[in-house]
């Protein structure tokens, strides 16, 4: 047999063996999730929220009190006592409970400790923010702060971000202690006042005085985070839920370069703006590498991938040879690109001081928001070595390691629990482990356990992302509903002491 035919056919049965490998992953690969038909039972009840029902007025009425946050240590302290107080009169069966005990923490941010039965069972914390982001009244379709009903939609600031996340774990509370009977594992609830800014006089301080009662560990948090959706995750035609497992981390960067100011007639060669201007287009020219595969995104792919579209399915089952092909893909659109690595903006530009004056000095800023498998040590080392010019000066201003990776497998309690609560509310739905790209109050929680579930009980088709601290936030009465009974069957399922087993069809 010639060269050529030898190599011909060793190139042949190369090509062959992958083919067939492919196959055999794309139509034999499973994992940790359920069909869709199939759902662990529940003993909890579903709580009715209609559009004449009391919940929805408490509902209503909480958003429209304009708990609005602007920057670290600036908030509407007025607006935020009143939602406290109103809270606390909204609700007299919680607040007057001998199961539940209240407090509020730094004058305007609440902490409930619900009494457990069983003492062996670790407690967990459920959270929420009371604040919210400024709004632009003119763009709305309705007033930020009426929480007008226009068709089946309550319309208001807080609707998504997060205040159905408060008031439908009060309501949940408000029927669990309406029953009469202690849960067997205790928990907590925390609403921080501060979590769009950064949570330093809220989340904080509930932390610390937790800390110093002695509440070490936690079973499993569960705060805001990623959530139902439908038509955004190419290749899934059915309803998906993603549970954030991790959160990236983030670093702001100053970058400063300095000369000597003079006249404009007598221009150096090159000038403190050139100089930071082509630092920054270096920064841009040259993103961090994909890391697809080293982070949760990977565990969101293999756990959605047998339930995809061809070709999607034949891709995502085979990461370990299409990834080149994913991140390029990936990398072309700003939602996905900041899933799969560090991503680099610069947000700001400072220089000049006068028409013909040739600028002293050059100030740029950029923030990495820093992908799970990364630090922010090699952020910046990654940043020095591409500017590559010492005349650059480079420092940090403030920074978060990414978050550890929460537990996601099939013995994991809490993920497990969230899970099955989940898919109780939303029958028909897939549920995977993700990554939040932004960042919550979490962060002053992780001293206590790394099981951080980041999830939010809402509804999202592609028109409701730009909704997201956007014009016309809104939920469904439905959705809301949804919420409510999300948190009340979470309760309950919590009750257990172990996960119960789920039905798989496979291992990976």
């Amino acid at each position: 047999m010639s060269f050529a035919k030898k190599f011909l056919f060793t190139i042949s049965f190369v090509f062959l063996s992958l083919v067939a490998i492919v196959l055999i992953r794309t139509f034999t690969l499973n994992v940790r999730n359920i069909d869709v038909s199939e759902c662990t039972s529940s003993d909890a009840d579903f709580i009715e929220v209609g559009i004449h029902s009391d919940a929805l007025k408490r509902f209503r009425e909480a958003l429209r009190i304009k708990t609005v946050a602007r920057e670290p240590h600036d908030y509407n302290s007025a607006e935020l006592l009143q939602l406290v107080d109103y809270i606390i009169a909204a609700y007299p069966t919680v607040h007057e409970s001998p199961l539940v005990q209240y407090e509020v923490v730094a004058n305007l941010s609440l902490l409930y400790t619900v009494k457990g039965e069983d003492p062996t069972l670790t407690p967990y914390l459920l959270m929420a923010h009371l604040d919210v982001v400024p709004a632009e009244p003119e763009k709305w379709e309705a007033d930020p702060f009426s929480a007008d009903i226009i068709g089946d939609f309550v319309y208001a600031r807080g609707t998504i971000d997060f205040k159905h996340g408060v008031m439908g774990i009060l309501e949940a509370l408000n029927y669990y202690v309406s029953l009469g009977r202690a849960p067997e594992r205790g928990f907590y609830v925390a609403f921080g006042h501060d979590e769009e800014v950064t949570g330093l006089d809220g989340a904080k301080a509930i932390s610390e005085v937790l800390w110093k009662r002695g509440v070490r560990k936690f079973e499993f948090i569960v705060d805001e985070g990623l959530t139902v959706t439908n038509q955004i995750i190419p290749g899934m035609t059915s309803q998906t839920a993603l549970v954030g497992v991790s959160e990236k981390g983030y670093m702001d960067l100053e970058l400063r370069v300095v000369g000597s100011p003079g006249h404009s007639s007598m221009p150096p060669p090159e000038s403190t703006i050139g100089i930071l201007a082509a630092a920054v287009a270096r920064l841009e020219r040259n993103p961090l590498p994909s890391m697809l595969g080293y982070g949760p995104e990977r565990e969101t792919f293999e756990h959605l991938a047998p339930y995809m579209q061809f070709p999607y399915k034949v891709v995502m089952c085979n990461l370990w040879l299409f990834k080149p092909v994913i991140s390029w893909v990936m990398s072309r659109k700003p939602a996905t690109n900041a899933i799969i690595r560090t991503v680099t903006a610069v947000t700001m530009f400072n220089a000049g001081i006068k028409i013909n004056v040739n600028a002293p000095e050059a100030t740029a800023y950029v923030n990495h928001r820093i992908h799970p498998a990364q630090s922010i040590q090699e952020v910046v080392d990654y940043d020095r070595g591409i500017i590559n010019d010492e005349r650059v000066q480079i420092k940090v201003i403030a920074s978060m390691d990414p978050h550890p990776i929460a537990l996601s497998g099939e013995e994991d309690f809490g993920y497990q629990t969230v899970k099955n609560s989940i898919r109780q509310i939303w029958n028909n739905t897939y549920v995977a482990p993700g990554t939040m790209i932004g960042n919550t109050d979490t962060k002053h929680y992780l001293r206590m356990t790394h099981n951080v579930y980041r999830f939010s009980p809402t509804v999202m088709y592609p028109p409701d992302v730009k909704r997201f601290h956007g014009d016309n936030e809104r939920i469904s009465i439905k959705n809301y509903e949804q919420a409510v009974n999300f948190y009340y069957h979470l309760m309950v399922n919590a009750n257990k002491a172990v996960v119960e087993p789920s039905h798989i069809h496979g291992e990976l």
